[in-house]
């Protein structure tokens, strides 16, 4: 249950904050929340992470989204009694493909909105709270992996 209110939390979070933005700021509008570093800029993205496209556009792009969450749930259900790490992975990367999944589903395009730029000489892609629940889901994941199931292995060998 804890994780199903994981999942619920984070993609609730997702799409307030990107009907906050695309309904109180203008596209490209962009708002310093801390100087040369952290901004709020609306942009769009009808791509994959870092703008990438496939060979078929948005058809291509939300068919793959679908059954890449259904195999994620499916993975989740397969390892609901797995380590810890592994579950709140799952959790955070679910809720964030559900996330952009809706968005290209009843938009056609991802809302953007996270900027890190270190003044004008370095900035990163703008990105959302999916993302970034995507992406802090693979870290649980690498630490799994790293530090987890070897010792899982092991356990299991003895």
């Amino acid at each position: 249950m804890l994780y199903i209110g994981l999942i619920t939390g984070v993609f609730i979070t997702d799409q307030v904050s990107k009907w906050l933005v695309h309904n109180h700021m203008d596209l490209y509008q962009s708002i310093p929340l801390i100087d040369n570093f952290l901004y709020l800029t609306y942009v769009t993205n009808d791509g994959m992470a870092f703008g990438l496209s496939l060979p078929g556009g948005q058809v291509t792009l939300s068919i793959l989204s679908i059954l890449m969450t259904f195999v994620l749930v499916y993975f989740f259900w397969l390892e609901r009694m797995s380590h810890i790490t592994i579950k709140l992975g799952l959790s955070l990367i679910i809720a964030g493909a559900f996330g952009n999944l809706i968005d290209r589903l009843l938009a056609g395009k991802v809302v953007d909105f996270l900027h890190i730029k270190l003044g004008s000489y370095w900035e990163w892609y703008i990105f959302n709270i999916a993302d970034t629940s995507v992406s802090i889901g693979m870290v649980f994941f690498i630490i799994h992996s790293i530090y987890f199931q070897e010792k899982i292995n092991k356990k299991a060998s003895i």
